[in-house]
């Protein structure tokens, strides 16, 4: 048995401990002790717990890893996460205002991703639990929306048809303005048997629609989310910020970072989440590499009130970023790449001098590397806001002006 004192926790919501030794859901200044297994701390006990330690909201908390900072106070994780952005932006030299923190609310996560296994008296549906591959049911989830929760035995009775006995179904669902899109990959083959029990499990739950491997298998009304005035039907699967509150709170930061812009450009545009409620001030050029993506986003704008012109184009900025001379055309940037960031078009970015960047982010690390570029180029970081969108996980979104200085 090893009796350690935790120190800080890491950027994973791990506990950390002089060694260094990790203890999860732990937090600084408790004392706790376990089991050595390498560098881990296996089933920790608290022995001393910190003032910061509340009781879990969810019963499902101690079994399943969808969450990882329950036990912890709302104010210790708002502070956590500063310290998480702030540390990102030191290891670069930076440093910006911290300007406001949104958390979404409980049971507010309109899409979930959840794993399905059949077992020998039917089937699970739930989160996998910490760091192991066993599937936990969470029929009283607290981050979901209870629509969503709602779905889970249809979704059991998806997995019991569905999933071979060797491997795990995924079913990504998404609450819609139509109702929930689901989408199932990873299953058997799909045969004529199949999809018939298919279409009638959707159509008793009442689903908008279910696919099986991007192959659409019943539509009962196409899936639709409003975006601004625009109402886009969504492709199965598609990427959507993770709430609606988060969504809107990303929105109001990139609003205040392009100001007046009357031509922005929005790249990694996605379905038109900003793009189109921009569209009702400026002109906009969305840019994503996914086809089925730009088509809904113009699908949507076509069918909105009150738009000015959008336009779009499928590129891999990856690959291909936009150079100076295409994106000199615009008053302001909107870019929201994955966790890798997206450094070959920031540094084009650079180069261009465009005066108004808004810049989203879902990994501090990689938006720091990337704001330094810039602000090595005569950009200053004017501000940050931090957007939790995944309560209780060490997931930290930010959003960023920056300007020419």
């Amino acid at each position: 048995m090893t009796k350690v004192t935790i120190e800080r926790l890491g950027h994973q919501g791990d506990g950390i401990a002089h060694g260094p030794i990790f203890a999860s859901r732990t937090l600084p200044g408790e004392t706790v002790e376990g089991d050595l297994d390498g560098t881990r701390l296996t089933a920790p006990r608290i022995v001393t717990p910190s003032s910061d330690r509340v009781s879990p909201k969810c019963r499902h908390y101690k079994t399943c890893g969808g969450c990882a900072l329950q036990h912890a106070s709302d104010a210790f994780v708002a502070g956590w996460q500063q310290d998480v952005v702030t540390r990102a932006l030191g290891a670069v030299g930076l440093s910006a205002p911290l300007r406001r923190l949104h958390t979404s609310p409980a049971s507010s996560r309109r899409r979930a991703a959840f794993t399905g296994r059949r077992t020998k008296k039917g089937a699970i549906v739930g989160f996998h639990g910490p760091a192991s591959d066993v599937v936990i049911a969470v029929p009283d989830c607290q981050i979901v929306r209870p629509s969503l929760l709602a779905a889970l035995p249809a979704l059991e009775d998806i997995t019991r048809i569905g999933a071979s006995r060797k491997s795990s179904l995924r079913l990504s669902v998404t609450d819609t303005d139509t109702g929930l899109d689901v989408a199932v990959t990873d299953g058997k083959p799909l045969d004529n048997d199949l999809r018939q029990v298919l279409i009638e499990i959707s159509n008793t739950a009442g689903f908008a629609r279910i696919s099986w491997d991007d192959e659409v298998i019943a539509q009962r009304v196409a899936p639709i989310l409003r975006m601004g005035t625009a109402p886009v039907p969504v492709p199965p699967g598609a990427f959507l910020q993770a709430t609606a509150e988060g969504e809107l709170a990303l929105l109001t930061s990139i609003k205040d970072a392009v100001g007046g812009a009357g031509k922005i450009l929005d790249l990694f545009a996605g379905c038109g989440t900003f793009a189109l409620p921009l569209s009702l001030a400026a002109e906009v050029h969305a840019v994503e590499s996914e086809q089925s993506l730009l088509d809904a986003l113009d699908a949507g704008w076509r069918h909105a009130t009150g738009v000015k012109r959008v336009t779009t184009e499928r590129r891999d900025l990856f690959r291909r970023p936009l150079t100076p001379d295409e994106l000199q055309r615009f008053d302001a940037i909107v870019i929201d790449p994955p966790r890798a960031g997206a450094e070959a078009q920031i540094h084009e970015i650079a180069a261009a001098k465009v005066q108004r960047i808004a810049a989203i982010s879902c990994n501090p690390v990689t938006f720091a590397r990337d704001a330094a570029i810039l602000t090595n180029s005569g950009y200053r970081l004017d501000w940050i806001d931090i957007v939790d969108q995944f309560r209780w996980s060490p997931h930290v979104e930010v959003a960023a002006g920056l300007t020419l200085a």
